[in-house]
């Protein structure tokens, strides 16, 4: 059973949503706002978050960045469009994934399956070494630890899958279907706003310059791991 805090200010929904998800399985505390979010954290140590966009108060996006600069929970976004440009902004604050409104359960609850298992493993390969050096880049596959000019790097859930994709065949392209398949386990034709905006936080994590070394982008195609 996995802990869910849902924030979401809809009564309605927040009510919809929250039985659904204990008819999943899951363990839910919800709340109306931001603030009492934020307050949940702690006492609650969920295993995912379940945010909703526009909140009253702080709104989500403060919500997502505040979550992120004390914790690598996973973070869904809620959002009432899914072409809005919210979304891309709220990728990039930190969210893992996001849902668009109405909710069916089934969609959430595989989405928050699919987040979990992000965060609990690696790419299982017997041939390749636990521990990985690439240039100042250390890769610990078996513990699940980055560190990059000997310092830890804080990853996010899609964040470390998608090093650990990209890192498991340096200098193979992967097209942007391919990773999200690969990372967020989206089979159809998904959103690839969720790449690029996770290929944007992991490269300001690494401290990438105008010329990534890591991840680096071939155009027209995707995304390559350097092996320089």
């Amino acid at each position: 059973m996995s802990r869910v805090l849902l924030i979401e200010d809809d009564q309605d929904v927040r009510l919809a949503i929250q039985l659904g998800l204990r008819h999943q399985g899951h363990d839910v505390v919800a709340v109306g706002t931001g603030e009492e979010g934020l307050e949940q954290l702690r006492p609650f140590q969920p295993d995912v978050v379940v945010l909703d966009l526009m909140l009253p108060g702080i709104s989500g996006l403060d919500v997502c960045r505040r979550i992120r600069d004390r914790d690598m929970v996973p973070v869904i976004m809620v959002t009432a469009r899914g072409d809005d440009i919210d979304v891309v902004v709220g990728l990039e604050a930190g969210a893992d994934d996001y849902v668009v409104k109405p909710i069916r359960a089934r969609v959430l609850d595989a989405r928050i399956r699919a987040v979990l298992r992000r965060q609990s493993t690696s790419l299982p390969d017997g041939t390749r070494p636990r521990t990985e050096t690439h240039g100042e880049l250390v890769l610990d596959r078996a513990g699940l630890v980055v560190t990059h000019r000997g310092d830890a790097v804080a990853l996010a859930p899609s964040e470390l899958r998608l090093l650990l994709t990209l890192s498991a065949s340096p200098g193979q392209v992967f097209s942007r279907q391919q990773l999200l398949e690969a990372v967020w386990e989206h089979s159809y034709h998904g959103d690839i706003r969720l790449v690029d905006a996770c290929v944007k936080r992991l490269r300001n994590k690494l401290a990438e310059g105008r010329k990534p070394r890591y991840v680096q982008t071939v155009r027209g195609f995707g995304y390559r791991f350097g092996t320089s």
